[in-house]
């Protein structure tokens, strides 16, 4: 079976059709002929949308899915469908299930429940074991049977020790340690950037310092030992500046943002909805600003949806009670593009994730495998409840004004259309 794709303008700066509008013939799941115009004369499936854009498919290097254990919340299958229908033919699968994803049989059982799915999943293995930071888990292990990194989801690495070994251990086969950007000691109870807001709304503060300690402390392991360490979510201007230092440095570190954390401030919790709490918190104007200029410099190398459901139980309930999360799937590329140029954050969603992963990077040419992602940059709407394909809604963008929507994608030959 061929699909041919009409007027499709390529986004993809490794590919020689970058930023023209060409039409494209995939021929079982590679692409065939890519030219200015391509009779259908074949009687091939024909995919002509409004004001179609194409670019490598994108990689949310965040996801959490529930299974094992949390399925009320989101299966691994429905999951795939959401992240496919999303724009993202590559998801990276945190290990907060139960049981947590800390051995070799756990990290199977998730890359077999995904098999022949048009996304491709990729786990993140437990650190330490259970998560609970104390011993770390068979990172060696993990990684042969398919981990590609190694983290507690939102959990801080409290002993620095554990975190120099674990850096040490891991340069024996070249593996990817995550650390969380928060210092327990300092944020303590806090629940809200610690800031006028917080004060204004009797809620407990969690300060930036508690996010910069943690990032300094571990840096200089890093300094220390060698390797390679990622920061995930960083959610403040000193953060992305202690980074940069870092990297001006030459020491192997890289980093990611959550598009909540791009787009939405603290100004949001004024009615106390829980959608909006999240770990880290919902930060200021002036940490937005910084955070949008470290994607466009290049010092934030990767953008996450940190797509993370939570059943109504642990989501409808008092603020300060609820769990820490938002789903971001769906919403992450409308809102992402609100604020973005394109062209300045599609490689920290395509190439620059799969660099650091450790991944092979697709490209648009002929004769490579398809792996692409449809979509109108253009479009304007409102998300609204009916855009949630997620088993649980707990989305923070809810009756905003977003721009660009998906179409889908096309992976391991399988086109799959909204």
């Amino acid at each position: 079976m061929s699909t041919l794709l009409k007027n499709a303008t390529i986004i993809d700066a490794s590919s020689p059709y970058h930023l023209q509008k060409k039409d494209i013939l995939i021929s079982n799941g590679i692409i065939e002929k890519i030219a200015d115009s391509i009779e259908n004369d074949q009687n091939n499936t024909l995919v002509e949308l409004e004001n179609l854009h194409v670019s490598c498919g994108w990689f949310d290097t965040s996801v959490c899915f529930g299974e094992p254990g949390f399925e009320e919340r989101e299966t691994i299958k429905n999951g795939l469908q959401v992240a496919a229908k999303s724009g993202f033919t590559a998801v990276a699968v945190n290990a907060n299930t139960h049981p947590v994803i800390d051995s070799k049989s756990a990290v199977e059982y998730l890359i077999n429940k995904a098999k022949n799915a048009a996304v491709k999943l990729y786990p993140i293995a437990a650190l330490t074991q259970n998560s609970d930071g104390k011993e770390l888990a068979e990172l060696y292990d993990m990684q042969q049977s398919g981990a590609i990194a190694f983290a507690d989801y939102n959990k801080p690495i409290t002993n620095d020790n554990l975190m120099k070994v674990a850096l040490l251990y891991a340069q024996n086969f070249d593996g990817l340690v995550f650390s969380f950007p928060k210092n327990n000691s300092i944020a303590g109870e806090g629940i809200a950037n610690e800031g006028i807001n917080s004060t204004k709304l009797g809620l407990k503060g969690n300060p930036a310092l508690a996010e910069h300690i943690q990032i300094a402390s571990h840096l200089f392991l890093l300094e220390y030992t060698g390797g390679k360490l990622h920061i995930p979510t960083i959610s403040t201007a000193k953060s992305v500046d202690l980074i940069k230092d870092a990297k001006k440095k030459g020491l192997q570190v890289t980093c990611s943002v959550a598009v909540h954390h791009l787009v939405l401030t603290d100004d949001e919790l004024n009615e106390f909805d829980s959608n909006f709490k999240t770990n880290p918190p919902l930060r200021t104007k002036e940490d937005i600003k910084a955070l949008q200029k470290g994607v466009k410099t290049g010092i934030i190398d990767i953008i996450t949806s940190d797509h993370n459901p939570i059943d109504i139980e642990h989501k409808k309930v008092e603020f300060s009670e609820a769990k820490d999360g938002v789903i971001g799937l769906e919403s992450a590329f409308g809102a992402l593009n609100s604020v973005l140029d394109l062209q300045d954050f599609i490689t920290c969603l395509t190439s620059k994730p799969r660099s650091i992963f450790g991944i092979e990077n697709t490209s648009i040419k002929e004769g490579n495998n398809v792996d692409i992602t449809l979509f109108n940059p253009d479009e304007n709407y409102t998300f609204k409840m009916e855009n949630i394909l997620s088993t649980s809604k707990n989305s923070p963008f809810t009756n905003k004004k977003l721009k660009g929507k998906v179409y889908g994608i096309f992976a391991n030959n399988q086109l799959i259309i909204n």
